[in-house]
């Protein structure tokens, strides 16, 4: 746990400090929460604290569906990524060399393992992944 919250720290740029509970943050950083704090009327402290909540749980969601991503078979991958381009059943059926209710059946398999219920939820959950690859 120590080292997750440690990668977590890195990645949002905040270096230990001398304390326990202490961290330094780099000036770019700091300006930043400190005009955010200003702008919200709130402490900057627990702006940062809100900050490191919301970082928490996006690093959560996100090894979760990449964990979800992982027990896709390669096909349910493609179909997936094709999915999250914004192509048709019909236009990936046409490009994989499939039928459409084969795509209809891998996007069923895909949107269960996901554990929801439409493409749309699948697009707005994974829309920050990039899917360029299958583009070729």
């Amino acid at each position: 746990m120590i080292k997750l919250w440690e990668s977590l720290l890195s990645r949002l740029g905040i270096r230990r400090g001398g304390g326990r509970r202490f961290f330094a943050l780099e000036a770019r950083l700091y300006t930043a929460l400190m005009e955010l704090a200003e702008q919200e009327h709130r402490p900057a402290e627990e702006v940062h604290a809100d900050m490191i909540v919301t970082a928490l749980a996006q690093w959560e969601t996100h090894g979760e569906l990449y964990h979800r991503w992982q027990s896709l078979s390669p096909r349910e991958q493609e179909v997936t990524a094709l999915t999250c381009r914004g192509f048709t059943n019909r236009q990936m059926a046409a490009r994989l060399g499939i039928s459409a209710e084969t795509i209809k059946t891998h996007l069923g398999n895909t949107l269960r393992k996901f554990r929801m219920r439409g493409k749309m939820e699948l697009q707005t959950a994974l829309r920050a992944w990039d899917f360029s690859e299958w583009d070729q």
